[in-house]
């Protein structure tokens, strides 16, 4: 087009600001809640509020430890964040790895990350899901137990 400027990709200027709105929109969301979360300590009572599971059953939960997990990564400690949630932390170091793909693509201007999971996908994450909580609660995975 005559008059537009280009970049260094070839598009438009402007196009890469565009194509990285949403990944940095995310990752200032998830930064945001992170420092709250390294701010605001989740292990003294009375800050947020309990789980409804394990206040009614005693049992604890999938995410059971999650923020006290977050609250330990954001103060450099991994042992600390694997005993409170080790699934937890996998699934924040998936999402990192995940996030990292989409800005680099949205960088080269090749579009987002396509997800299509399959519902053997699906299902493999539900029994994941399904034995790290049901270990979590036995005698035998205390080790898992935040």
């Amino acid at each position: 087009m005559k008059g537009w400027k280009r970049g260094w990709t070839g598009d438009r200027v402007g196009d890469g600001a565009r194509r990285l709105a949403a990944p940095l929109g995310v990752a200032g969301g998830l930064a945001a809640a992170a420092g709250y979360v390294a701010a605001v300590d989740p292990n003294r009572p009375g800050r947020y509020p309990a789980c409804p599971l394990l206040r009614c059953t005693g049992l604890y939960c999938p995410g059971c430890g999650g923020l006290r997990g977050l609250h330990a990564l954001t103060h450099g400690d991994l042992p600390g964040a694997l005993g409170a949630n080790a699934l937890a932390v996998a699934a924040y170091a998936a999402f990192a790895v995940f996030w990292c793909v989409w800005f680099t693509r949205a960088l080269r201007g090749r579009g987002g990350v396509s997800l299509s999971p399959r519902a053997r996908h699906w299902w493999g994450l539900g029994a994941v899901v399904a034995l790290f909580t049901v270990l979590r609660n036995l005698p035998v995975g205390t080790a898992l137990a935040p």
